[in-house]
């Protein structure tokens, strides 16, 4: 930090801690349509912040092959949530957007073969969460 004032470097922008992670972590596996099995675990959510869209990031850790491992993040935006909350009258619960969330990820893990570090961004479209709290039976009141 002190030589990045001498040198005249800006530092890098502080990343937020993260929330909401289980006091104990479960690994859990998925296997993909793709073949892969894959390890992961929540490691939690912060505020982010795409292209100028507010929402949330939420981090998983996730491995295919135990030796090499990667965060995931799936983000979530605050437009896209509040545009399904216009079209079905009511609010979702934090609940209900990590349920749409983790189905997220799980559509990344069947659709994206080899998923790595380099292909570990992933977001929840406004089809993407009709689709997936449909499946689940979330609609209206």
């Amino acid at each position: 930090m002190i030589w990045d004032r001498i040198l005249g470097r800006k530092p890098a922008p502080a990343v937020a801690p993260l929330r909401g992670a289980p006091a104990v972590r479960r690994e859990k596996s998925y296997s993909a349509q793709t073949g892969y099995v894959y390890q992961y675990y929540y490691e939690g959510y912060r505020e982010g912040d795409r292209d100028s869209r507010l929402g949330n990031e939420h981090v998983f850790h996730v491995t295919s092959d135990r030796k090499t491992s990667f965060p995931l993040t799936v983000f979530l935006s605050r437009a896209v949530v509040e545009g399904w909350e216009s079209r079905h009258g009511r609010t979702l619960s934090p609940t209900e957007q990590y349920a749409a969330v983790k189905l997220t990820l799980f559509q990344a893990f069947d659709d994206r073969g080899g998923l790595g570090a380099a292909t570990a961004d992933v977001e929840v479209d406004a089809a993407g969460i009709e689709a997936h709290l449909e499946t689940l039976g979330i609609s209206e009141v």
